[in-house]
């Protein structure tokens, strides 16, 4: 597959954070380097988005428009019932996994190797064929499970991303702190982008306009 066009899997599971689901998605259809994304939620994940965002999700093939708030013609959504889907498959070429927000459940099925849902198989896969996973956890406080499961997923190749949204760029809305954030998260998955803010010493920033 060609560096600059990148086939992503994005999990979605029952944590608060849809915003963060929202803006991520919206980033990754702007993206021209991107060319495909398998959208997996959760059916608790589903729940969070109709509270927090108050989608309908009844309808299954309206999800990718309603989630990104308008057109998605590059999101594939899947079921993470269709434990069969092609993600599941170390075959299937797909050059990185987020999953945003990561539920501590979630990273404990991760940790431990077990592949009950399409979100934790995908996940798997990506440790076993050595792709980048990235676990974007969102709770708090972290219980010390929490943290020897962020350890475990650690070592066996994930990278542990809370949801830590950062201060120095002086947000003025919520969508700015969502936006950095994501930004942050693209950036390791090698699609850096021109709207982030990068820190460039402290004088460079006391002379923003």
């Amino acid at each position: 597959m060609p560096q600059e066009q990148k086939s992503l899997v994005m999990g979605v599971t029952g944590a608060s954070g849809a915003l963060f689901v929202r803006r991520m998605l919206q980033m990754l259809e702007a993206d021209y380097r991107v060319t495909k994304i398998h959208l997996v939620i959760s059916g608790s994940g589903l729940k969070v988005l109709r509270e927090e965002l108050a989608l309908d999700v009844s309808k299954t093939a309206e999800i990718p428009r309603a989630v990104a708030g308008g057109p998605a013609p590059k999101t594939c959504y899947l079921l993470d019932s269709d434990i069969g889907a092609s993600i599941a498959s170390g075959s299937y070429p797909v050059d990185g996994m987020v999953v945003i927000p990561c539920s501590t459940g979630c990273l404990a099925q991760i940790a431990h190797g077990i592949s009950s849902t399409l979100i934790e198989r995908a996940a798997d896969v990506c440790l076993k064929e050595g792709r980048k996973l990235i676990l974007a956890i969102r709770d708090t406080p972290f219980s010390r499970i929490h943290l020897q499961n962020m350890l475990e997923a650690h070592e066996a190749g994930a990278e542990i991303f809370p949801i830590i949204p950062a201060y120095y760029h002086h947000p003025k809305t919520i969508e700015d702190l969502a936006t950095q954030f994501c930004c942050r998260v693209l950036s390791h998955l090698s699609l850096p982008q021109e709207e982030q803010f990068r820190w460039s010493g402290e004088a460079a920033s006391n002379h923003r306009p």
